[in-house]
């Protein structure tokens, strides 16, 4: 077993390996941007090097200070975590070169599978195929009208060396070609450092259903069970699910055996996912992701296998301690990912900002895996991801009513969140039934209503005073006595603050002429000039906000007058960008 593993990561996963290291007697060291100093993975590990930088481009994806910290520490290996460097094959082969071991796949793996477009060529090889696609890079948006009168509309756009959502578009017509092909490079180069795109046919309805193995390095491979991502929004998804339910035994046998056959197609070591489309009872290859997924602990809850500790042993030499045979998969699982984001109608707009306030939920079958305590800040620069609530059940019913008590119970304060929607899914009759897919979200539930303003800081140790206020119930009149801190005693009339509302990432108050941005970030398109004439819901620029594209759109329909933002410029919450009259 290893002395000293470098993590080359942050914030949730950074502290899930540095505990797992803790468990196995093995020295933790984190390493941190400028703003991640204080950061509760920098807290927990053993010793902790600054990468310096802000942004993940000055710091996480700084090859040449990760490299220095790895030198500076004396560690013996390094966990990519996810994301990040944690699928670029460069990486894993500078960190070899050094006599250090990367704990992963080797660096010829992760090409062939970090490359989507290779990847589908291998499973091929192996008889594993996927949704109808093209193989070619994308270089010009004729390349994605061509194929998509081939082949149907809507196609979509996936970055070549990404995966999780980022990068990923969806076309629906021709005339949306060069804008999509333009947004998804810009993405794919922000998160994975690479701009390459490919197509693939986009299906109707189908399921995400994934496969996770484990392939050690004397030849022996596994897959536990399924997971379904079906819940999705943006292509990234909101709520997990381990096993994935209602697909019969011989298909989930076939999906199992095809995972593995992939990864032995390339000779894959340590732990890996192989991803699928299921729609009709019928299954396609999507991808490899040739890293540790976010949604890794569903798994371990119905398999009781601890994935991160078998990926140390794995890459310390270890053969698996199990077979296929001895896998047993028990109960449910439920993870719903915590995002820093206002559901918005259905917008989700993503909420940067400190969290004041942070209680989990806690009893039986319940875990909580997170970066983040209170007081610690969400950073526009990073990924908006709080934590992840993990619920088990002995069945798929018992674990959705344990996880609607827990995220009952959630307590976060000071940022907006995802709650209000995984409560929308979580509570749904097509959800309980099974019978969404990844256009679900989007395309069927309702989410109009449901938005979440940063819930304001906890004030139960300030003086109280009595106030009298007029509410209605169902059409009736009452008057009641509350007991309120003093600092919110000037109410308004009436005895409640509006909730400022959602809708789309266009901002000011409804038909504004002042289009203003709803959080911080970075300009990276603006679609008008001065002079120019648009109407209600024209976007205006695009605001790329933890790693997210947003436009922002016009309340108001006219002339537009002024534009105060280039590309490139950083901006915050509440910025006018441009005039419209």
């Amino acid at each position: 077993m290893f002395a000293k593993v470098l993590i080359a990561n942050r914030g949730e996963i950074a502290v899930r390996v540095i505990r797992a290291c803790r468990e196995l007697g093995v020295g933790s060291v984190a390493v941190y941007s400028e703003l991640d100093r204080d950061a509760l993975h920098v807290r927990l590990a053993d010793e902790a090097y600054s990468l310096g930088g802000q942004t993940a481009a000055e710091s996480y994806l700084n090859t040449d200070a990760i490299l220095d910290a790895i030198e500076k520490s004396g560690a013996d290996a390094v966990h990519p975590g996810y994301g990040f460097f944690s699928e670029n094959a460069d990486f894993a082969r500078a960190i070899t070169e050094r006599g250090v071991t990367f704990i992963g796949p080797p660096p010829a793996a992760i090409e062939v599978m970090g490359d989507k477009i290779s990847a589908r060529e291998a499973a091929e090889k192996v008889d594993v195929h996927g949704v109808p696609g093209s193989t070619a890079i994308l270089t010009d948006p004729s390349d994605v009208v061509e194929f998509g009168d081939e082949n149907g509309w809507p196609v979509a756009i996936k970055a070549a060396y990404g995966g999780g959502g980022r990068g990923m578009k969806v076309v629906a017509n021709a005339q949306e070609a060069a804008d999509q092909l333009a947004s998804a490079q810009r993405e794919a180069l922000a998160y994975f450092g690479r701009d390459e795109c490919y197509l693939e046919r986009y299906l109707t309805s189908p399921r995400h259903v994934e496969v996770q193995v484990l392939a050690d390095t004397h030849g022996n491979a596994v897959y536990l069970g399924t997971r379904d991502c079906s819940a999705q929004r943006r292509h990234q998804k909101l709520i997990e699910e381990a096993p994935a339910a209602g697909i019969p035994d011989d298909i989930i046998r076939q999906m199992g055996e095809a995972a593995v056959a992939v990864a032995k197609g390339c000779d894959y070591t340590n732990a890996g996912t192989v991803e699928f489309l299921y729609e009709d009872g019928g299954f396609y290859y999507l991808e490899m992701n040739t890293r540790l997924q976010v949604e890794h602990p569903a798994t371990e809850l119905i398999t009781g296998i601890d994935l991160v500790e078998q990926q140390l042993r794995i890459a310390s030499g270890e053969q698996l301690p199990f077979t296929q045979d001895g896998i047993e998969i028990r109960g449910h699982a439920i993870e719903i990912r915590i995002n820093a984001e206002d559901p918005a109608g259905g917008a989700f707009l993503p909420s940067p900002g400190p969290i004041t306030a942070l209680t989990p939920p806690d009893g039986f079958g319940i875990r909580w895996d997170t970066g983040y305590e209170a007081g610690d800040e969400i950073s526009q620069f990073y990924d908006n991801l709080v934590g992840k609530l993990i619920v088990w059940g002995r069945d798929r019913d018992v674990a959705i009513n344990r996880a609607l008590r827990a995220i009952g119970e959630m307590k976060v304060e000071g940022i907006a969140t995802t709650i209000p929607a995984d409560i929308a899914i979580l509570r749904h009759v097509d959800f309980r039934a099974n019978e969404h897919s990844t256009k679900w979200v989007e395309e069927v539930l309702d989410l109009s209503a449901v938005s979440a303003t940063p819930a304001a800081a906890s004030t139960d140790n300030e003086p109280k005073i009595k106030r009298e206020v007029d509410v209605e119930v169902n059409g009736k009149r009452f008057s009641v006595a509350m007991w309120v801190p003093e600092s919110g005693a000037a109410m308004p009339a009436g005895g409640s603050a509006r909730r400022r509302s959602g809708g789309a990432a266009g901002s000011g108050a409804s038909g504004s002429g002042d289009v203003t941005v709803p959080m911080q970030g970075t300009i990276v398109k603006v679609n008008v000039s001065a002079g120019d004439t648009v109407e209600v819901g024209d976007a205006i620029v695009v605001l790329e906000a933890m790693k997210m594209e947003n436009n922002v759109t016009a309340e108001k329909a006219g002339t537009v007058t002024e534009i105060r933002v280039t590309e490139g410029d950083s901006v915050g919450g509440g910025d006018v960008v441009a005039i419209i009259e």
